[in-house]
């Protein structure tokens, strides 16, 4: 764990950045500062807590521009990357907001008149975070921001793909002393991921299935909570009521931001026999109206592919398709492009279940389109996967789309819209299949998971309890 690892950059292929992996003893030591620190954190409440939080809010600000070059180079995107940074100073505020609310202990009277029932939660001391390369700042945090509101210490293990976000991060976070004993980023790849199981109380994980079966099993063995944010492969499902000029937009938008490299990305699509052909004409035109994002970052909207392994899977499974006889209506190709992987956005039709790209996570910009007969043909091709993070629904009326949506095994539906996850964190809910484990990140449940309730049962009275012994 001791040698540097490179960092390629996404836009030139070439490693320009190297980190430091941190070495056992070093996370062991961290845990123990964290853990140790702990404490004070928890009793100091909830006010001092979002004090803490407030101050690293102005911190970010300060560095808000360091931070956008470090996300904008990690990534080679522009407008998602400042996008991204606003999402994740909302979202301290948005908690600060809300916890106050979610925090307080209650006392309730129980079904016996003499026993009083007094709730509480304590955190679980130390949460260890593992996030991912394609929202690197924002997946970093989603879990840590909530977690340290709840009084919990953090410590988090970026992605080795993209981690230059973390210098700029861990100068606003030494900037607020008290959160600095109790939060901090440890850098390195699988094998540090894999020893942070081993110091903590409660661990975090967004990224792969395949990963995430290995994170479950290390917690299990453990004996800690493990929740899981991991892959998707959402389905939409078009009505022939539908209005073709909204769905046709939304569901490009829902496909190709980010090119696509997000776990709540539309990666299959299924239009009535009745509209499928002008819907697929009007998602061609609309595609090939999206620009990528090169020369420059804002020469368009599609940037390149983050990780070089991840342009290879959307490369099979654009081939494996068109080998099967799928036809690309657009796009189709990756490019290399001054040492960058791209891929404009893809509209492939002729597909089915056999392929790849109808089954297995492409994380790209790829659209394949499918025509359906029945709506339980459209339901049945929708459940035909083994992901079940999320989906969307398109039709003439609310009530006519939520009767489908009903019917689907996704965890988050969007009703006439595409990728309403990304944008709407009330909602509690929970993957189905693969796609995750454990409480939900969204809602109330994504601070109180970091809590295990205790209750008091308080005797008010001096009198024998009825079903002691007769004879005491």
């Amino acid at each position: 764990m001791g040698e540097s690892i490179g960092v390629r950059n996404p836009r030139t292929g070439k490693v320009d950045y190297w980190i430091t992996p941190s070495t056992p003893d070093r996370i062991a030591a961290e845990c123990n500062r964290l853990r140790q620190a702990q404490a004070d954190w928890q009793q100091a409440g909830a006010e001092k807590r979002i004090e803490a939080l407030q101050q690293w809010k102005q911190a970010l600000l300060l560095q808000r521009d360091e931070l956008t070059k470090a996300l904008v180079t990690d990534t080679g995107r522009w407008s998602v990357s400042v996008l991204e940074i606003d999402s994740f100073i909302s979202s301290i505020d948005r908690w600060c907001r809300l916890a106050p609310e979610l925090l307080p202990e209650t006392e309730t009277a129980t079904a016996i008149p003499f026993i009083q029932l007094q709730q509480t939660a304590v955190p679980y001391p130390l949460v260890g975070v593992i996030s991912p390369w394609n929202f690197p700042l924002l997946l970093s945090t989603i879990d840590t921001i909530p977690a340290l509101l709840a009084g919990c210490a953090v410590v988090v293990k970026p992605s080795e793909i993209a981690p230059r976000f973390v210098q700029p991060l861990m100068k606003a976070i030494a900037s607020v002393p008290q959160l600095q004993d109790v939060l901090t980023y440890i850098e390195g790849a699988g094998e540090t991921g894999a020893a942070l199981i081993e110091y903590v109380d409660l661990v975090c994980f967004t990224g792969s299935v395949a990963t995430g079966r290995k994170v479950a099993e290390a917690a299990a063995r453990c004996f800690i909570p493990a929740f899981l944010e991991l892959g998707g492969k959402d389905p939409v499902i078009v009505l022939a009521t539908a209005d073709l000029e909204l769905a046709t937009s939304a569901i490009l938008w829902g496909s190709v931001v980010n090119t696509g490299q997000s776990c709540l990305s539309i990666e299959r699509i299924y239009v009535a026999e009745s509209i499928f052909e002008p819907f697929v004409a009007q998602l061609v035109a609309k595609a090939q109206r999206i620009e990528l994002a090169y020369p420059t970052t804002e020469s368009g909207q599609i940037g390149p592919i983050i990780a070089e392994k991840q342009a290879a899977i959307i490369n099979d499974h654009l081939q494996d398709a068109v080998a099967k006889g799928a036809i690309a209506r657009c796009g189709g190709v990756v490019e290399e492009l001054d040492g960058g992987f791209w891929c404009r956005p893809t509209v492939l039709t002729r597909v089915n279940h056999s392929m790849q790209v109808m089954t297995e996570e492409t994380f790209g910009p790829i659209m394949p389109v499918m025509p359906f007969s029945t709506v339980e043909e459209a339901v049945h091709l929708a459940n035909d996967t083994i992901y079940g993070l999320s989906a969307a629904v398109f039709a003439g009326t609310e009530a006519e789309a939520i009767a489908v949506a009903q019917q689907v095994d996704a965890g988050a539906i969007s009703i006439n819209d595409a990728g309403l996850t990304a944008l709407i964190h009330e909602g509690e809910k929970n993957s189905f299949k693969f796609s995750g484990m454990g409480s939900s990140r969204m809602g109330s449940a994504a601070l109180k998971r970091f809590m295990r309730k205790k209750a008091f049962l308080i005797k008010t009275g001096s009198v024998p309890d009825p079903w002691w012994f007769i004879n005491q």
